[in-house]
């Protein structure tokens, strides 16, 4: 059995320009795989150097134990570092972790991760030598030797990584400094345009504020039912179509400077809001004008008008509860008033109209009896009856002629005729013939005072016809009156009150809780519209 030769192990030391180079070619070392080494200039960098003793060598563990361990590619790099910085030279990063530990120190220990930024900022380890001194140092036989220990003590320059922290730490605390003082300054914004007119408001609102006291009342307009009493006693409730008109135009006529005008010299609007007790932001000014005053009437004074019920609310604050509830009388009585006048003119010119249809017609018909009197007196009282008189005599006259004539005839047909009797049947005949002459001419001729009867009869009838139509016009003319009289009482407006107004105990305004809040949202609103506008601004400007 043949056993290998046992040798002694040396160790070769890179000098400083190797060691700068190797630290400069640690991204292409970093590159290859845990234990495997470059070729060219590290292998050439190792064989020259100091050598190491044989007892620095000895080793604690193996290679092999160390690859066991699983350490990752960046505790490795690690290692090789710390070995450079502690003047080692090892072969591979496995190596470097048994010369260390060999040494007794750990690689991966804080202190010594330290101790390798620290010496990052000496010269000769990661600082530019000068040429002369590289000269110096190729030129300069390395032989095989010992390393002394050497004590490694903390450097006054900090690391690249301690700066990098101790400025983004600087800009933290500048970042925290900037937003601390924009805080203050956004705080110090609200407390000047927000918060602080929000608390002279709550201030005035809870203090200041002179209570007023609200009378609420309620009124709805009625018309007649023409149609009889009934179960409302003649009354029907009045939808949005019936009095929906009316009602707003008494809601327009109590909002407007005709009632106000008239309520300030019935019972002294002005002279109650002028007194000095009240409030000087609610007080009204002794020598104001009228709109001044119209435009406190519209503050205190709220209408409104339900048009699904037909109601009408309204609501009347003063300073003084029982000046309240008058002010609410006196407007109703308004109203009312208002109401009669609207409905009163078109029941007048509806009435008036049909009387005066009437009484045209009541005059045509007295002038058509006065011209049928007029004819009837002018002739005989029946003209027709009279014509039939004539014509049965006619006839009369002619039944006695035939028959004289058919006794004559005969008398004539004897061969010895009676000579007395055919004479008086001559006679007879004669003058049954003038007679129905006569009565043919009265029939058909005229007389020179007179027309003939036929025209009189003409006459006659067209004056009957038209005292007929006068008749049917004169019934016209007062059934359109009575509808005209009954359509005017459906068009009566009644104003009915269902809620009277009463005076009231307490103060319904101020509300100062919600006129405080909703002061703190409209100054509010209107710093973020500000603020919006100005940011929006700044932007478009600095762009």
């Amino acid at each position: 059995m043949t056993t290998k030769p046992k040798a002694r192990k040396f160790r070769i030391r890179r000098s400083a320009d190797i060691v700068h180079q190797a630290t400069g070619q640690q991204g292409a070392d970093d590159a290859h795989a845990p234990g495997e080494r470059p070729e060219g200039t590290s292998q050439d960098a190792a064989r020259s150097g100091d050598v190491s003793s044989a007892r620095e060598m000895s080793v604690s563990q193996s290679i092999d134990d160390i690859r066991r361990e699983g350490l990752t590619g960046r505790q490795l790099r690690m290692a090789r570092r710390v070995a450079q910085k502690h003047g080692l030279a090892p072969t591979s990063d496995f190596d470097a972790i048994r010369l260390l530990r060999a040494k007794g120190i750990d690689p991966f220990q804080r202190s010594s991760i330290l101790q390798l930024v620290a010496d990052d900022e000496q010269p000769g380890d990661g600082d530019m030598v000068p040429a002369k001194g590289r000269d110096v140092d190729a030129q300069r036989v390395q032989l095989p030797q010992t390393v002394p220990a050497q004590t490694m003590l903390p450097s006054t320059h900090l690391s690249p990584a301690d700066r990098r922290g101790e400025e983004i730490m600087r800009i933290q605390r500048d970042i925290g400094r900037r937003r601390r003082r924009k805080l203050l300054l956004l705080f110090t914004r609200l407390a000047a345009f927000v918060f602080l007119p929000t608390v002279l408001a709550g201030y005035y609102y809870y203090n200041v504020a002179t209570p007023m006291y609200s009378t609420k009342s309620e009124f709805l307009i009625l018309s007649a039912d023409g149609g009889g009493a009934g179960g409302m006693g003649g009354f029907k409730l009045p939808s949005q179509f019936a009095t929906g008109q009316d009602a707003i135009a008494t809601q327009s006529y109590l909002m407007s400077k005709d009632a106000m005008l008239r309520l300030d010299r019935d019972v002294g609007f002005r002279e109650h809001f002028s007194q000095p007790w009240i409030d000087p932001i609610q007080r009204l000014d002794a020598d104001a004008s009228n709109e001044e005053a119209y435009k406190l009437y519209k503050k205190y004074m709220k209408i409104g008008y339900d048009p699904t019920e037909g109601v009408l609310r309204m609501e009347v604050s003063t300073a003084d509860p029982e000046v309240s509830a008058e002010f609410s009388r006196k407007l109703i009585n308004y109203a009312e008033e208002r109401v009669d006048e609207l409905s009163r003119r078109k029941r007048e010119d509806a009435v008036e109209s049909s009387t005066a249809s009437l009484e045209q017609a009541k005059e045509e018909r007295r002038e058509a009896q006065r011209q049928l009197v007029a004819m009837q007196e002018g002739s005989v009282l029946d003209p027709e009856g009279e014509i039939a008189n004539i014509r049965s005599l006619i006839g009369n006259v002619e039944l006695q002629l035939q028959e004289k004539q058919l006794a004559l005839n005969t008398q004539m047909n004897n061969a010895r005729p009676n000579s007395a009797r055919v004479e008086a049947l001559t006679s007879e005949i004669g003058v049954l013939q003038r007679e129905l002459s006569k009565q043919r001419a009265r029939l058909t001729d005229a007389t020179e005072e007179s027309a003939s009867l036929a025209s009189q009869t003409a006459d006659i009838q067209m004056a009957q016809a038209d005292l007929l139509t006068a008749d049917m016009v004169l019934q016209a003319a007062l059934e359109a009156q009575r509808m005209s009289t009954s359509e005017a009482n459906k068009q009566v407006r009644y104003l009915t009150v269902s809620v009277k107004p009463l005076a009231s105990q307490d103060a319904s305004y101020p509300r100062a809780f919600e006129n405080t809040i909703l002061a703190f949202l409209v100054f509010a609103g209107i710093y973020l519209m500000i603020s919006l506008t100005a940011s929006i601004l700044r932007e478009q400007v600095s762009s």
